[in-house]
């Protein structure tokens, strides 16, 4: 037509700019604004104008055309097209102002005008008494149920911006008309505020008033399923949407794989099958993939598969990126996260805080903390999440003291999880001083009443060595508040303390409160009833995690039962266990077997435990010294020296032995023979005196135990009094006062012959001795060990 030289009517341009404003088609709306200035002024094609620009973004051009009208040519859906601007473009403030103008002109206002206003409200909580004052002039002018669009904009005004459900529901239920987006923005609103029983029961309630549900409603209402967590539900929704043809929506197929990774991890085949059927993906429904198979949990590989796909597909956004590099970080592989971080520089997302959190994790997690420091300093904004991050990669390194150097520079106020990483550290390193501290701000800062802290706190005292603390922060912690994580944090601790018969009964309590125990509270039982001896219960245990909980029993959990039968001697029983496994045992399960040999001098089936180890992981060296131990034991000392040969030609080196102890808040680190402490000259004369007192108690030191080349009785008994444990031990008794305890950890098991001079020093001094070794604790007092002397 304008290349013929024919005019367009008014007529026409208005039905061309409705076309152009239902498609945000902004090109094309300012070429048609360029052709209405050889026109008459008209009010109704520049009200279409104002709505084109402002809901294409472009404000200034909106109020440039509501400006261009005369105040005699501004109707009163100019106006409504002026405050809808405002109020589409965040700007509260403006829209009530020109509101009030509006009145001020003489203009009454109808439906549209209350719910662009009432929006504009919603859109900011300084602004909810505005927008109930605009909510009593809605009730007195009678327009409540003129529209649905202003029941709408009252949900979101209390629901979004008053964050006031219960009044947003009494709207929905006043609305004597509901269509489908206002049932739609209230089951929304209830799954986003954590109501997830409620929006579905409204979905329900949804189909059966007669409203089909859309693909927003099913977007909605499987969120709210995610969260419930249920799998049944997810399949009926799912079901309901392939029947009623909105399945293929690409919005509800991103939706249907969110939900099917959030509600089990063992849901992410469905998740794919999913993703697979449907007919054309975006980058959200790649995103959704990659992101589900890291959600599952030891399916990383799978989410950079799927994101080496995604990339013959298209360009991934910053939310794939951040994804793929968690995966990366599941991973362990830091190299992988560098090249995935050079995509995201060369795509220009670099900057998005949420990929630089996720490249500086997937250093940490890897245990290459110093490159995740320098990828943290490279961050253009260090927000909390990236200093959350560096404390918890500090914590998994066990340094305590980095990680509470780095909680002092947090400046934009510690959380939940900062506190709980912190706590973490202090137990890796048996910190308790620095734990307690942490526990004094916990208070001070009220997040004792958060539950993430509260399952710290348990761990942290369990793991410091004060499980009588670690059960009064659990105990005062009410049963309905605990999850899975507080009852197996408290079984765990008291199993490695040696209180079997105390962690039953905890685990009992926990079945009765209706919670359901998982893999690792399994885990958890069985250890504690092995460290009790008690085999039946352990048997009982183990059959009822596939009856009773649907549990399949998994390498750990056999491991358990191999340490049960080995403790009581069931040697033969155990290896029947092992080879009627449904998948080959590894390196654990037969290590596992082999420190039972030791204890029952069992050389030949310990031979062939270690041979299995061995195949499996080469360069053990755990496996080596349990069979030297139980050559030595033995009196085969042909076979000790075999092994140190062979060790030799290998080149391996036994692990140094590290053990320390928490004195004044300081950590003091000791290795075997170690001369560098600054009080080293009162350590050694302490453990001289302690040598002298224990020999006369009974103490024969073990010198078959020695691993290193050393000739004489003499240069071997040297050897073992300068173990790091009893170094450790020493130092906390010149140290420390009667009656505290002294509390020592070790990065290994602690060896036979300071488990014999432990307890005969805790009788020669008349102190409890707690150590915490690679296993277990051991609290020797009056001569006696709480492991039974089996570890």
């Amino acid at each position: 037509m304008s290349r013929d030289n024919l005019s367009a009517s008014p007529s026409s341009y208005s039905a061309l700019l409705r076309q152009c404003i239902r498609h945000r088609d902004l090109r094309h709306g300012r070429a048609l604004h360029r052709h209405l200035s050889n026109l008459p002024p008209s009010p109704h094609l520049s009200n279409s104008l104002i709505s084109l620009y402002s809901k294409c973004g472009d404000l200034p051009a909106a109020l440039s055309v509501f400006d261009s009208l005369p105040p005699s040519g501004r109707d009163l859906v100019s106006w409504s097209a002026l405050v809808s601007a405002f109020a589409r473009n965040g700007l509260p403030e403006e829209a009530v102002s020109a509101f009030v103008s509006m009145l001020g002109s003489g203009f009454r206002p109808n439906e549209y005008c209350f719910s662009a206003l009432i929006q504009a409200c919603a859109s900011d909580p300084l602004f909810v008494a505005t927008g109930r004052t605009a909510f009593g002039f809605v009730m007195k002018t009678g327009f409540f149920n003129s529209d649905a669009c202003v029941g709408a904009a009252l949900i979101d005004l209390f629901s979004k911006a008053a964050g006031d459900l219960g009044s947003a529901r009494r709207v929905f239920d006043e609305m004597s008309e509901k269509n489908v987006v206002v049932w739609t923005l209230m089951i929304t609103r209830y799954a986003q505020f954590g109501f997830a029983e409620e929006a579905v029961r409204l979905f329900v309630d949804m189909g059966l008033r007669g409203f089909m549900p859309d693909s927003f409603t099913m977007s909605g209402v499987t969120s709210a399923c995610a969260e419930l967590g249920s799998l049944d539900l997810a399949r009926q929704l799912h079901s309901w949407a392939v029947r009623s043809g909105v399945a293929d929506d690409v919005c509800v197929g991103c939706s249907l794989v969110d939900m099917y990774s959030k509600c089990s991890s063992d849901s992410i085949e469905r998740a794919r099958r999913v993703f697979d059927a449907m007919p054309t993906h975006n980058v959200m429904s790649w995103t959704a993939i990659v992101s589900a198979y890291v959600r599952a949990g030891g399916r990383d590989r799978e989410a950079i598969a799927m994101y080496v796909a995604m990339l013959e597909w298209g360009a991934p956004n910053h939310f794939t990126l951040s994804s793929v590099l968690k995966a990366c970080a599941g991973l362990a592989d830091p190299s992988a996260a560098e090249q995935v971080y050079a995509h995201a520089v060369k795509l220009g997302f670099a900057s998005a805080d949420h990929v630089g959190n996720a490249f500086v994790a997937a250093y940490a997690k890897s245990g290459r903390v110093e490159e995740a420091r320098k990828a943290f300093e490279l961050l253009l904004e260090k927000n909390l999440i990236a200093y959350n991050t560096m404390v918890d990669g500090y914590a998994r390194g066990s340094d305590s003291e980095a990680a509470f150097d780095m909680f002092l520079e947090i400046e934009c106020g510690a959380s939940a999880f900062t506190y709980a990483s912190l706590l973490s550290a202090a137990a890796s390193v048996g910190a308790m001083g620095k734990g307690q501290q942490i526990h004094a701000r916990v208070l001070k800062t009220g997040f004792d009443a958060d539950l993430c802290v509260t399952n710290a706190l348990v761990s942290m005292y369990s793991r410091c060595g004060d499980i009588e603390d670690a059960t009064r922060i659990f105990d005062a912690t009410g049963v309905g508040e605990r999850n899975v994580i507080t009852w197996t944090s408290m079984i765990t601790g008291l199993a490695k303390h040696g209180h079997g018969r105390r962690a039953l009964d905890v685990f009992k309590e926990m079945v009765g409160a209706g919670a359901n125990p998982n893999e690792v509270t399994y885990v958890a039982v069985l250890s504690a009833c092995s460290h009790a001896g008690l085999i039946e219960e352990a048997k009982a245990h183990f059959a009822s995690m596939r009856g009773k909980h649907g549990i399949a029993p998994r390498m750990e959990h056999y491991a358990c039962m191999v340490d049960v039968l080995g403790r009581a001697g069931e040697l033969s029983e155990a290896v029947a266990l092992i080879e009627g496994m449904p998948f080959m045992a590894d390196a654990l399960v037969w290590r596992t077997l082999l420190g039972a040999c030791g204890v029952w001098g069992e050389v030949g089936l310990g031979e062939r435990a270690a041979k299995q180890v061995l195949e499996l992981e080469p360069g053990d060296m755990a496996a080596r010294v349990l069979m030297s131990n139980l050559y030595a034991k033995a009196g085969r000392f042909e076979g000790v020296a075999e092994i140190r040969r062979r060790m030799r030609q290998r080149g391996l080196n036994k692990e140094a032995g590290c053990s320390w102890v928490e004195v004044g808040g300081a950590v003091h680190r000791f290795f075997v023979g170690d001369t560098t402490h600054g009080r080293v000259r009162e350590i050694y004369a302490k453990l001289e005196e302690l040598m002298h007192e224990i020999k006369a108690l009974g103490y024969v030191p073990e010198t078959g135990l020695v691993m290193h080349e050393v000739e004489g009785e003499e240069m071997k008994e040297r050897c073992l009094m300068q173990h790091s444990e009893k170094i450790a031990v020493a130092f906390g008794l010149i140290s420390t006062a009667a009656p505290r305890p002294i509390r020592v950890f070790k990065n290994l098991r602690v060896c036979g012959d300071c488990h014999a001079a432990m307890k005969l020093i805790s009788v020669a001094t008349g102190r409890e001795i707690v150590v915490r070794d690679s296993n277990r604790f051991h609290h020797f007092k009056g001569g006696d060990c709480s492991c039974g002397d089996y570890w």
